[in-house]
C-alpha cells in the first residue's frame, strides 16, 4: 500500500501546556470502562478502554457511522461483526466497518482487556435494542 501524504502544516513547538487525564476521570459505570471523546481534548479520535471481569459481559449490538477497531490488551473477545463472528486473542486487532452492527463480549477465561478505538472526535451509537 502507498500511504504517502501531503503534508499541509510546519511542525512547531509552540503548543498549549499538554495534559495528562487521570483514568478516573475517564470512568463511565462502575465496571471498569473509561471514556476518551476526543474533540474534548483536541484529538481527532476517541475510544472506551474496557476492562470487563464478567464473562460474557459486553456491550449489545450496534454501529457507528465511522469505523471502530479494537486492539486487545488481555483476556479473549468474543466479536460480531454483521454476521461472521470471530475470536481474537492478546495483541490482535480487529475492525469493524462503519455502518455495521458489530458487539463484543468477554469469552473468558479471565479478564478482557481491551482499547476500543472511533474514528472520530466524538463517539456517535445506535443499539438495536433502543430500535425496538
Amino acid at each position: 500500500m502507498d500511504y504517502t501524504t501531503q503534508i499541509l502544516i510546519e511542525p512547531s513547538f509552540e503548543t498549549p501546556p499538554p495534559e495528562v487525564i487521570p483514568a478516573e476521570a475517564l470512568a463511565v459505570g462502575d465496571r471498569g470502562t473509561r471514556r476518551f471523546v476526543g474533540r474534548d481534548h483536541g484529538a481527532g479520535a476517541s475510544y472506551f478502554f474496557v476492562d470487563y471481569e464478567e464473562i460474557g459481559f459486553g456491550p449489545t449490538l450496534h454501529w457507528h457511522p465511522y469505523a471502530e477497531t479494537w486492539v486487545v490488551l488481555g483476556g479473549t473477545p468474543r466479536i460480531t461483526i454483521g454476521e461472521h463472528e470471530l475470536t481474537a486473542a492478546v495483541g490482535d486487532t480487529v475492525t469493524a466497518p462503519a455502518g455495521i452492527w458489530h458487539r463484543f463480549v468477554n469469552a473468558g477465561p479471565g479478564r478482557l482487556r481491551m482499547l476500543c478505538i472511533h474514528a472520530s472526535p466524538v463517539i456517535i451509537q445506535t443499539f438495536a435494542d433502543a430500535q425496538e
